[in-house]
């Protein structure tokens, strides 16, 4: 939770992080913070106190704030991979397709879809029926220990699941990983190495948080999970609702430059109609830079 909010004080309070870049990190960040104060305080109850009651409602509101949060998570990793395909692949175009505009509507987009979508799957397993004993043998209420305790027919839910699992899960990493074929495509054109390092680096951290993410969520809404034992289940969970949060700001912390050096800058806090007018002329201006570098490096000059 610290480091989240760490990254994002550091993006608002430092002009020359006012990127769409670290834009989207700082959506990426809140996204973790609502996933973890939404999962890791009723985790931690229910620890301590070896089982916990929760109502009815209590329980879907956790499951709704929880699928919107990862799918918001998604989709921000999508929106990344995409900003940062952009700024290798077409260095040129960058600062005039990544506009202002362009990663505001991004932004709510995304937030909106996640909300929405989720709210479907949220209404269908409100309508089942419990018959009892209600006990999810789990650390917070998920699609799937709900589906287990419920003596109605799930059909629908499971159907519900499955259909949004394909704009929100499927053609996000879709889009991901054509969007590292280009990146890798476009590296390899490089010649010199200390040149590929430098423009892969913009990515790595990136590509680290999609790896750990995806894999988990992939390992446990997409694969089959006949065989999978609960204790396997619950653990693979703790990692992309807990693990997960806590490495993405340790992971950007390390591998990116800006944000280190940052870390060690004391804070200049501008007026808020300075903020507004630095962080379009800032944005621009490390834009055209970043473009012409890896243009001379694509082109080996």
């Amino acid at each position: 939770l610290s480091g989240n909010l760490t990254i994002i004080w550091l993006v608002v309070s430092n002009t020359s992080l006012h990127t769409p870049m670290y834009f989207f990190l700082t959506q990426l960040s809140l996204s973790d913070i609502i996933l973890t104060t939404n999962i890791v305080p009723n985790t931690l109850s229910i620890l301590l106190q070896q089982g916990k009651i929760m109502s009815f409602s209590g329980c879907i509101t956790q499951f709704y704030i929880f699928g919107s949060s990862e799918s918001s998570e998604c989709l921000f990793l999508t929106v990344m991979a995409y900003d940062r395909y952009l700024a290798i692949c077409r260095p040129l175009h960058y600062t005039a397709i990544m506009h202002h505009a362009l990663t505001m509507k991004l932004v709510i987009v995304s937030w909106l879809l996640s909300f929405s979508f989720i709210l479907i799957t949220t209404i269908t397993i409100s309508r089942l029926h419990f018959c009892g004993p209600n006990v999810i043998d789990h650390f917070f209420c998920d699609l799937d220990p709900l589906i287990a305790i419920s003596c109605s027919d799930t059909s629908i839910v499971k159907m519900a699941a499955f259909i949004l699992s394909f704009p929100l899960i499927i053609i996000p990493l879709i889009i991901i990983l054509m969007s590292y074929t280009y990146i890798v495509l476009s590296i390899l054109r490089i010649t010199s190495t200390s040149g590929r390092g430098k423009v892969f680096s913009t990515c790595s951290s990136h590509l680290s948080v999609v790896s750990i993410f995806y894999g988990t969520l992939i390992g446990i809404y997409i694969l089959p999970t006949k065989g999978l034992s609960l204790t396997v289940s619950k653990v693979m969970s703790l990692l992309y609702t807990v693990v997960t949060p806590m490495l993405n700001p340790i992971i950007y912390s390390l591998r990116n430059k800006d944000i280190k050096q940052n870390e060690a800058k004391p804070i200049v806090r501008p007026s808020i109609a300075m903020v507004e007018f630095k962080e379009l002329h800032v944005s621009r201006v490390q834009g055209e830079i970043f473009s012409v570098n890896v243009l001379m490096r694509v082109l080996n000059l």
